[in-house]
């Protein structure tokens, strides 16, 4: 995947590099994280950011190949 540089505030690149070590991310991974929340939030304003976080996390889940069949009834 082709990457980019861009110029960032020093402030959100501290800010994301201490949530990052929290989140055993990289920085960049932590910055990617944020944009994609925020581009989710943005292309849907009416969802809480906790369906959007879930949202992700199922994601994830179904990457790792972590599904269970539901059965209805």
């Amino acid at each position: 995947m082709p990457t980019a540089s861009v110029r960032l505030d020093q402030s959100l690149i501290e800010s994301a590099t201490i949530m990052a070590k929290a989140f055993h991310r990289t920085t960049p991974k932590q910055i990617e994280h944020w944009a994609k929340i925020g581009q989710m939030m943005e292309d849907n304003p009416d969802l809480p950011y906790e369906f959007i976080k879930q949202a992700i996390i199922a994601q994830a889940e179904t990457e790792a190949g972590k599904l269970e069949s539901y059965s209805f009834g």
